[in-house]
Order: C-alpha cells, then sequence, then structure tokens
C-alpha cells in the first residue's frame, strides 16, 4: 500500500471523492489528517476551476488535505484519473500528521520521528504564468468562500 496526499476535489465531502470508496478502482484506506511541512501554492484556476497544487515548495501556504494507504490497482487508476504526467505529476512530498484514524496499523510503524509521512501527492508542474498570482490556499473546498464553483467531469 502507498500513501497518498489528497488536498481537493478528491477529499471527503468533495465532488471526486466517490472514485476513492469505488472498490473497481481498487482500494483506498483513509489513514488521517495532514498538512504539507512545506508551503506549496494551491490555486484554484482553469476554465472549470481546478484545484491544482504548484510544484513551487516554499511558496504558498501548507496546505491541509487527507492521507489514504492505497493499493496499485488504485494507483493506476489515480494516475489516470488525475492525467498523470501531462496535467499532473505524481511526488513524493512530506506531510505532517494531524489527526491519525487509521485501525488497521499504529501510527509509529508509519512515521518518521518527527511525525512526517512521505506521500504521493500529485501536483503540477507546468502550468500557465499568471497562476503564480492567484490567491493561494491552505484547504480546499468546493463550495468555499472563494466563489469559484468547481465543474465536474460528468458536466463538461
Amino acid at each position: 500500500m502507498a500513501p497518498v496526499f489528497v488536498y481537493g476535489t478528491l477529499k471527503k465531502g468533495q465532488p471526486n471523492h466517490k472514485v476513492l470508496l469505488d472498490g473497481t478502482n481498487g482500494c483506498a484506506a483513509f489513514q488521517g489528517r495532514g498538512r504539507t511541512v512545506e508551503p506549496y501554492p494551491l490555486v484554484i484556476a482553469g476554465e472549470h476551476n481546478i484545484p491544482r497544487l504548484l510544484n513551487l515548495p516554499g511558496q504558498g501556504q501548507c496546505v491541509v488535505g487527507e492521507i489514504y494507504a492505497v493499493d496499485e490497482q488504485m494507483l493506476r487508476f489515480l494516475d489516470e484519473f488525475e492525467g498523470c504526467p501531462d496535467m499532473y505529476q505524481r511526488m513524493l512530498v512530506r506531510i505532517a500528521v494531524l489527526e491519525w484514524e487509521d485501525t488497521q496499523g499504529a501510527p509509529e510503524e508509519t512515521l518518521a520521528s518527527d511525525g512526517t509521512l512521505q506521500c504521493f501527492v500529485y501536483s503540477t508542474g507546468t502550468y500557465s504564468p499568471e497562476w503564480v498570482h492567484l490567491p493561494s490556499h491552505d484547504n480546499y473546498d468546493s463550495h468555499g468562500k472563494h466563489g469559484l464553483r468547481y465543474n465536474p467531469r460528468e458536466n463538461r
């Protein structure tokens, strides 16, 4: 099982969370909540108002999200779902664990001594130059105060 950190539409209560629950895509087990150790710009961009974590470590804010343990089948599905490697790139990022709810494994067996975990994250290294100047968020919600409604895939 591989740890994956989700920060956008795949989180609980968000429009694409259902794909993590669909067993035909593979297995995804919720482990807890965390935030990036390093700040990154999390912007809402493009014609469909998609949350995007720009691969600019040290800029933006520390981003809050959820940690899942996924099997190889789900990881392959997520790569395809996220348009990896064209739209997003899967990379390892250090995540500080805020809450651990995984009943399958004790956190001390998984976490580094500083309470962090290396997780796969889907970020984007290719983007329009103006995205760097968009407001950066620390926690995405598709119905947030930003007023930018996400346009679900089925409506595109």
